[in-house]
Formats: structure tokens, sequence, C-alpha cells
């Protein structure tokens, strides 16, 4: 008889701007956030990634660390996907929900280099949907000729999402220009922003326009509105941090 669960190492962590669930996209390379893996001894030495930068993109391996209903559940045959509105049940093996037997997810990113920093070896990547501290349990390169299938079909995913207009209402317009200004908010860390509100982080059954959304990203707290067609941004706060 088999046995009914393996070990698996911690290479790396990944440190993301994305701080919260509320926000991360729901698939990688819809936004071009920048973030990056910390190797974890004994697999954050250069030998081990001699000849990946040659490779544009690669796969990450990684576990739902935050999912602290798996432990307390019994297996879930059907789960109730986002893309299809959260009220109609689908086999868990035809959807990535965090809630089926093994908590693994997998993503494809730009990989942007390899460096140690602070005496740390990091792997930077763009289009990343992992939390701060995912826990990396593999690395591979993203091979074009078989990875990449042109023909395939996605079911009920076949499109990708449709964007919303970002608006800055006239108080948090004057905040991010504090922010700019004073060089705690980069323009970089902005675009990133509204590439993620244009999404539209709320739950597929959440549709109240006159509901005011929080979200944290980086050091920021940003609070919006949704419209039919459009995000208004209406505050945007450094997150308050303990002394």
């Amino acid at each position: 008889m088999m046995n009914d669960s393996i070990s698996i190492p911690i290479v790396g962590v990944m440190r993301s701007p994305y701080k919260e669930k509320f926000g991360i996209p729901r698939q990688p390379n819809l936004v071009e956030v920048e973030s990056y893996i910390e190797m974890q001894p004994p697999y954050d030495t250069e030998h081990a990634f001699e000849g990946l930068n040659a490779f544009s993109h690669i796969w990450l391996l990684w576990q739902f660390h935050q999912n602290k209903a798996q432990d307390k559940q019994a297996f879930r045959a059907q789960v109730r996907p986002p893309r299809l509105g959260g009220n109609e049940k689908i086999g868990v093996f035809a959807t990535r929900s965090m809630y089926r037997p093994a908590p693994i997810g997998l993503s494809v990113v730009k990989l942007k280099r390899i460096v140690r920093e602070q005496g740390q070896l990091r792997v930077y990547v763009v289009g990343s949907d992992l939390l701060d501290a995912t826990p990396i349990v593999d690395i591979k390169p993203y091979i074009a000729y078989s990875d990449a299938i042109l023909d395939a079909q996605s079911s009920y995913a076949a499109q990708a999402p449709v964007l919303k207009t970002v608006h800055w209402q006239a108080q948090a317009l004057a905040q991010q220009h504090e922010f700019l200004a004073q060089n705690l908010l980069s323009q970089q860390r902005l675009n990133e922003l509204e590439q993620i509100l244009a999404l539209d982080p709320r739950p597929a059954y959440q549709n109240d326009p006159e509901r005011r959304y929080g979200l944290r990203f980086g050091e920021f707290n940003i609070h919006f509105f949704v419209q039919e067609s459009d995000i208004l941004i209406s505050e945007i706060q450094l997150e308050q941090r303990g002394i």
C-alpha cells in the first residue's frame, strides 16, 4: 500500500507586495508585479541556478500556506470557482482552487534576474500571483515548445477577464501626488496597483456600488468603490505599523 503523504522541502520564500489574499490576481501574468524569492539554505547557492538565466520564464511550485481550513475539513470533491460566479459547483480537479487534496499551486512567471543581496540569494520574477511569505517548493524552467499548447481548450476560463477603468478621486489623487513627491510611492508600484484594481478584485457575488472596499498592497492601504465599468479610488494611506 502506498503512503498517503510525502515530505517536500521548502527551497525558498516569496517576498511579494501582496500582503493579503484579497486583491491577488486569480492567475499569474495578469499584472506585471515584481517580487522575489528568498532562497533558503542549502538551496541558496549560485551553482544551483547555473544556466537558468538563459530562460525567459520559470515555473514556480508553491504551497497554499494560509489555507487553514485545509487541515480541518475532509476532501471536497467539488468547489465553487470565482470564474463561475461562486454559485456553480464543479469538480475540484477541474479548478485551481486552494481547497484540494494537496495544497500545491503552480505558476509560470517571467524571470528577471538572480542576484545576491544583503547576504541572500534572490530570484526576481514578474507576474507572480503569490501572497507574501508563500513557501516555494520547487523552481523549473519553462520550455516553450512543449509547455505552450497553442490550440488548448480552457472551458469556462477561455477568455481573459475584462478590465475596468481606474479613476482617482480628488482626495486620493492628492495623496498619490504627495507620496510620489516624497519618494514613498514609486511610479512602478503605482502602475502595479492600477493593474490590480483594473481586474476588479471583488468576489463575484459582491455587486454593491455603494460598498467601500479596502486593499493592502505593499506599504499601502487603498480604499475604492466599484461601478459597472470603473474603479474609483477614494483614499490611499501608508500602512500603520506597530512600534
